[in-house]
């Protein structure tokens, strides 16, 4: 296995704040090192562009503004604010470090002062919403420390599910700025909005912070809650204004018009000053161990990013480790400490990790050490990138591609803040996709980041909101359409199933129960199925039903607050107390379920020819049953042993990519029948691998099959679909993009050098026949000839569409009654 030599101190100060050149050029030194470093990516300074406020900000707030170090707005601040005055809903989509939140704060609170002179007392309101309640909280405070100035006449104040009972009825009645989050907004306010009549009557503004995390079914869900708020306000008589906030996005103004479902005005150009970023793109080494089928594996991301951390810390480089897992975040830390130690007994104490599940004030605290100078460095999961502010970092270390060049560049952002030169290192996982981006730089540093997939009018996603609206007040034709086209066609289904009720003036809501209740918008549906702790009958937590059979099946690792526990027994004979019985356990090992899966086709809605061949799109039931699980090295990956599981097949009904092949085409790819199964296999994993860098995906959220003769299409067909009841709209991204995505998942596998195939190519982690057939050459030459058939014009007529525009089933699947 490689190994790095023992870290050394570099000669001069710690204190001294080298040249991320030079940083770099530290961590290449060690043996090997360089040969690790696939690409370097120098982006130069930028200075940054002033303007004025717009006169119409009342001159108390520029006062604040000014007394917390701000002179004078970047241009893209003052051009946001005009918009937000104006009364136009406007989305900031600029770089990390921005000030987007100055941006909608100046507006917001000089409208809160005017308010605040008003007759009536309550004056007008504004309500915050993030996709976190850390977030939220953070900006409390900023909004609090700005508008110390103003008085008594802002007041600020977090309502969700921490806040207690007491304060609750004081943030309704008298709070003017409200903090919460979509969740909070969906469960408690909208269904006892009589109670917050007075502040939506006054709400003048929506803050919508981090606004592309809405993105997939959890975004199409945050999209139809934004849809009964505006349905709910306007029965009040307020029409507010949208304010969004954004990482950089490919068309922001259309993403934020399909999320709040108004038209926005796109705020792009980015003001601010940036220092120099160098950007390292970093493969770690080939080990001597062996895989499935004898495949080579390489060093993991995890290892190797703790190694660079390591160094970075002796260099006294100001450091964050983003990590995908809590796990992770973790063994990275662990693994620094221990390599630390043997340099210098004090410095494994400016190490440490941060993520989800610490108490707020270990965060704070965190922050504020790392602000300080006091942690050199921080292994960390996304809790650290969205919006908290951490200023003063030198270097961040990205332990495996975040899921899009977004969050990528979220990520990168947060080194440098100060505006001094940063240095950036993507450390690529032992995947297609990390792979693919190691050596194919241009894809990250010459592609514009993604669009933001969506998809309001998903029959499973809407469903249960129509419901929710009709118990806020009921239905009435003018609502619909509010709601989207796909309206009409389920009411009658809602009416069927004994949900929804109509009469003259409307439909009702006819049941005792909250409809509210009957979705959890960041999950599939479904009772959760609840995580005991065996020996002291503890709830430790919960798991989307739909997660289950995957996360919590018998002999599962679970983690949960940094602690690691074994399953010992999954019980789903009654799905209303479905249980997952777990002990604390310290296994030397993860795991990984393994599947197999089924897929019939239903409806086809778009269909485009490839010479004989056809890329589709359409509805799909796939039937999917764990029938394993592999047991696997923490550090190395290694698989140690795989064990059978006896769990019930599951059915979803989504929606899918596919494309078929004919006779004539496997003869011009030289592909014989003993070879089509390996190749369509090979090209199928490879093709889910790569589809992240088209739609803003995880592999995790899409699965796929392949079929020598499938007996809907009679020929060779692949798929790809939507791990999502009803969709999520990464494989209608995946149809619009497909002579793009199957490109690059072409030369993923034709540029691996590894020989027949391994988990940087055509080996999926997840695949219930463990990998076998799989034959890589044949996946090449079938692709190869596939797309030589993809014609121009087709093309062409799928960028004359917006390929973001959702399209829903001409006829939804089976009622979707929730």
């Amino acid at each position: 296995m490689a190994r790095n030599p023992r870290p050394r101190r570099p000669p001069e100060s710690r204190e001294t704040r080298p040249s991320p050149h030079a940083v770099l050029d530290r961590l290449a030194a060690g043996a090997g090192r360089a040969a690790r470093i696939t690409h370097t990516e120098h982006l130069p300074p930028r200075p940054g562009r002033h303007a004025v406020w717009p006169h119409r900000i009342r001159p108390e707030v520029i006062n604040a503004i000014q007394q917390a170090g701000v002179d004078c707005p970047w241009a893209h601040q003052a051009a946001a604010a005009e918009h937000a005055l104006d009364g136009e809903s406007v989305v900031i989509a600029t770089g990390t470090a921005s000030g987007k939140s100055l941006a909608y704060l100046a507006p917001v609170l000089s409208t809160l002062l005017d308010g605040s002179e008003a007759p009536n007392g309550r004056g007008t309101t504004a309500l915050y919403l993030a996709p976190t309640k850390a977030l939220a909280a953070d900006q409390r405070r900023a909004v609090a420390e700005l508008a110390q100035p103003l008085g008594n006449r802002i007041r600020p104040a977090v309502y969700d599910g921490d806040t207690p009972v007491e304060e609750r009825e004081w943030v309704r009645q008298y709070a003017n700025y409200v903090l919460t989050n979509p969740d909070m907004l969906h469960r408690g306010i909208l269904p006892s909005h009589p109670r917050w009549a007075s502040f939506l009557r006054a709400l003048r503004y929506v803050v919508i912070d981090e606004c592309h995390t809405y993105r997939g079914v959890f975004g199409s869900h945050v999209a139809q809650v934004l849809r009964r708020l505006r349905r709910v306000c306007a029965r009040y008589g307020a029409h507010p204004v949208f304010l969004l906030a954004s990482a950089t996005a490919a068309e922001p103004a259309a993403a934020a018009g399909r999320l709040v479902g108004l038209p926005v005005r796109e705020v792009a150009d980015d003001a601010s000053p940036r220092g120099e970023l160098v950007f390292a793109l970093w493969e770690p080494p080939l080990t001597e161990l062996r895989g499935e089928k004898g495949a080579p594996v390489r060093r993991t991301a995890t290892a190797e990013s703790a190694d660079l951390l390591t160094d970075l810390t002796v260099q006294g480089v100001r450091t964050v480790a983003f990590v995908r897992s809590r796990r992770g975040a973790e063994l990275i830390s662990v693994i620094a400490k221990e390599r630390l130690a043997e340099v210098d007994r004090s410095l494994p104490g400016r190490v440490a990790a941060y993520r989800g599940g610490y108490l707020p004030e270990e965060r704070r605290a965190l922050e504020q050490a790392l602000h300080s100078g006091e942690l050199l460095g921080l292994a960390a999961t996304t809790a650290l990138e969205l919006g908290v502010d951490v200023s003063g970092l030198d270097a961040v270390v990205i332990a495996g591609y975040p899921g899009t060049r977004a969050s990528l560049w979220q990520q990168a952002g947060r080194a440098g803040r100060s505006g001094e030169g940063a240095l950036a290192v993507l450390v690529a996982r032992d995947d297609p996709l990390d792979t693919y981006l190691v050596h194919h730089p241009e894809a990250l540093f010459r592609q514009p980041v993604e669009s933001t997939v969506l998809d309001p009018d998903n029959p499973y996603v809407l469903s249960p909101h129509l419901c929710a609206a009709a118990a806020e007040h009921p239905l009435t034709e003018p609502d619909l359409e509010l709601f989207g086209p796909s309206v009409p066609a389920l009411l009658p289904q809602l009416e069927t199933a004994g949900l929804l009720r109509r009469r003259a003036s409307g439909w009702y809501w006819t049941r005792r129960e909250r409809a509210a209740d009957l979705t959890d918008i960041r999950g599939e549906g479904g009772r959760p199925v609840q995580i005991v702790e065996a020996a002291t009958g503890r709830l430790l937590g919960t798991v989307d039903a739909s997660a289950a059979h995957t996360s919590v099946h018998e002999g599962a690792v679970h983690l949960h607050q940094g602690r690691t526990y074994l399953v010992k027994q999954l019980d789903l004979e009654d799905p209303r107390s479905a249980v997952a019985l777990v002990e604390e356990a310290s296994p030397p090992y993860s795991t990984t379920a393994r599947d197999t899966t089924s897929i019939s086709v239903l409806e086809t809605d778009m269909e485009v020819p490839w010479g004989d061949g056809r890329l589709c799109f359409g509805s799909v039931e796939v039937t999917n049953q764990v029938v394993s699980f592999l047991r696997r090295k923490l550090i190395t990956g290694e698989v140690l042993g795989e064990t059978k599981l006896d769990l019930p097949p599951r059915t979803l009904r989504t929606r899918a990519v596919w494309w078929t092949v004919t006779e004539d085409q496997l003869d011009g790819a030289r592909v014989g029948p003993e070879q089509l199964g390996g190749a369509l296999h090979a090209a199928e994993h490879a093709s889910i691998g790569m589809l992240p860098l088209f739609a803003t995906c995880d592999r995790w959220d899409i699965g796929g099959v392949s079929v020598p003769l499938h007996p809907d299409t009679l020929l060779p067909t692949v798929f790809v679909y939507d791990g999502h009841p009803g969709g999520a709209g990464f494989a209608e991204r995946a149809f619009h993009t497909a002579r793009d995505w199957l490109t690059a998942t072409r030369e993923a596998i034709a540029s691996c050098e590894c020989e027949a195939g391994c988990p940087s190519c055509i080996q999926s982690p997840k695949c219930g026949n463990g990998n076998d057939p799989l034959h890589k050459r044949a996946a090449v030459r079938l692709l190869t000839e596939l797309l030589r058939h993809a014609p121009v014009e087709a093309k062409a007529r799928q960028e004359a569409r917006d390929p973001q525009e959702p399209q829903g089933p001409s006829a939804p699947l089976d009622p979707p009654v929730p």
